[in-house]
């Protein structure tokens, strides 16, 4: 399945650049070859990222922007929003609800795609403490915070910006979620490790991460009966409309 049917506007928000490449880039990439206006709101710069002790972290969150931008390219988005919060320092505070709820008055989404805020004990390395407050934090933007126009009453007053509805959310898989969209990503692969490989900053070993991370994908597609040879992304939707 792909699940476009409907969607005309998507927003994917996430913690980190890279969040979104590892978690539905290849799935980004087939909604955006069907017309799908997909933007990203990237919640930290990831400045407390790499291995370089010596770089300034304003010089990587400067760096990791860009190349985030250009991960993004590779997939067909050219819509970014960067909320520059401290990377390893994020909660579900109001002040975050509300940055999210503005970005999605702002681009009035049909669909929000986001991390789970569940924690997974099976897979604690999906369950980065920024990711759970990033998905707790936009869960809570959806609703009640964007439809209501008495939260966060500056975003109406002053800036002009009404409520919007959106219709569902997904969560991306991994972070201990109950998948019930599997997206078969075999066609888009290639550019999802394309988005990857633009994250120069973060790895080294590019022929061992897309290894691994194929190798997540054929699994998710064999355990859903998509047939050998198949790559697939997974999601739990979230019925929000």
């Amino acid at each position: 399945m792909s699940g476009i049917d409907g969607v005309e506007r998507a927003l994917v928000v996430v913690a980190h650049p890279d969040d979104c490449d590892f978690g539905c880039a290849a799935t980004t990439a087939r909604w955006t070859d069907a017309g799908v206006a997909v933007s990203y709101c990237i919640v930290t710069d990831g400045d407390a990222g790499g291995s370089d002790l010596t770089m300034p972290r304003a010089e990587m969150a400067r760096i990791r922007r860009r190349e985030q931008t250009a991960a993004a390219a590779e997939v067909g988005v050219t819509d970014l929003t960067f909320l520059a919060y401290p990377d390893g320092r994020l909660m579900t505070s109001i002040e975050l609800r509300r940055d999210i709820t503005r970005v999605i008055r702002q681009k009035r989404p049909d669909r929000v795609m986001s991390q789970s805020p569940l924690r997974n004990f099976q897979r604690i390395f999906a369950s980065h403490p920024d990711h759970l407050a990033a998905g707790e934090a936009t869960l809570s933007a959806v609703y009640p915070d964007a439809r209501n126009p008495f939260a966060h009453m500056e975003l109406l007053e002053k800036e002009g910006l009404e409520p919007h509805t959106v219709k569902d959310v997904w969560l991306m898989g991994g972070g201990g979620i109950t998948p019930d969209q599997v997206v078969d990503i075999t066609d888009t692969a290639d550019r999802k490790f394309a988005a990857l490989r633009r994250h120069e900053s973060q790895y080294d070993d590019w022929n061992a991460l897309e290894e691994r991370v194929r190798s997540w994908l054929s699994a998710t597609a064999q355990a859903n009966g998509l047939g050998e040879g198949r790559l697939a992304e997974m999601f739990q939707v979230v019925h929000t409309g």
